[in-house]
């Protein structure tokens, strides 16, 4: 995980960016918020905060409200304006309030929170430690966090035309679902369960996929891309080398999504020192249940 660094200044921006453009493209994003919403079948009581990290033009936070209309929920994100979109998703009957916070730092008090909720935010964030230890943090005991977040495998053909072309970095990676599984356990979650299943879209050419790369904020933002304009001549190379993918007439890119729910620990845990820190005193085997699809 050494090389995964991500510029947030720029994550910021380009979500800022695509407030007004977003839910022109965010399909796949809506889909995902499904899966998210059938795990919250595990959470049996009746929550009083709930939480949308990274909750973007508020899709997920009014359907959060529909389901528990009873609940204080909050959503949170990092880009103020997708704060100021979400207004339109939160009606009068079903209101839900809006703050601007990141994930690693929730201007939330200890253990106040029933639901963490994140739909595909957590692969904009490089430090899994602070992520998931501000979740354990923020989560009362036996909360639930439930998330999405992409997989290593997502966009792979993109990353093949470019690396057909040069040696840099052009677009973002992500982290596989076992570092995930681990950064969890090491915080002290309880109870681990991760999947991932696949999404193959196809686009009338490789510019579309680009545009709605551009249209949701999801372009390139990990620190070691190149940092001048990408030459005409390459950039051309990269279309030609993605237009010899094209299968049955359509341009392929896949999604590989990693979805994710467990639960805040019993009040003082044992944890135990190591390296300086502190990690949770959980066996790998406390993944159990996880699967690809």
């Amino acid at each position: 995980m050494s090389d995964f660094q991500v510029d947030t200044r720029r994550v910021r921006a380009n979500f800022s960016h695509a407030a007004g453009s977003y839910e022109q493209h965010d399909a796949l994003q809506r889909e995902v918020q499904q899966l998210l919403l059938e795990r919250l079948d595990f959470y049996l009581q009746q929550p009083e905060r709930v939480i949308d990290v990274g909750a973007g033009t508020g899709r997920g936070s009014a359907l959060l409200k529909k389901r528990y209309a009873k609940a204080q929920v909050i959503a949170v994100d990092a880009a103020l304006p997708m704060l100021r979109t979400a207004k339109s998703h939160a009606g009068w009957l079903k209101p839900f309030q809006r703050v601007c916070g990141e994930a690693t730092a929730l201007p939330l008090p200890d253990h106040s929170v029933d639901v963490l909720h994140s739909n595909l935010c957590f692969q904009w964030i490089d430090d899994l430690p602070a992520l998931f230890g501000e979740c354990v943090r923020v989560l009362k005991p036996g909360g639930m966090l439930l998330f999405s977040t992409f997989g290593p495998d997502t966009l792979r053909e993109l990353r093949a035309a470019w690396a057909s072309v040069d040696q840099h970095s052009h677009v973002s990676r992500f982290l596989d679902m076992h570092d995930l599984g681990d950064a969890m356990i090491a915080a002290g979650l309880r109870d681990p369960v991760l999947d991932v299943d696949r999404y193959m879209l196809t686009y009338s050419e490789p510019k579309a996929l680009l545009r709605e790369l551009k249209g949701l904020g999801a372009t390139h933002a990990d620190r070691g891309r190149e940092r001048g304009l990408t030459g005409k001549r390459h950039f051309q190379q990269m279309l030609a080398a993605y237009e010899a993918m094209r299968t049955e007439g359509r341009i392929p890119a896949t999604w590989e999504v990693v979805t994710a729910h467990a639960w805040g620990p019993p009040p003082g845990q044992s944890r135990r020192a190591k390296g300086g820190g502190e990690i949770a005193s959980f066996s790998i085997d406390s993944l159990r249940g996880s699967r690809r699809r």
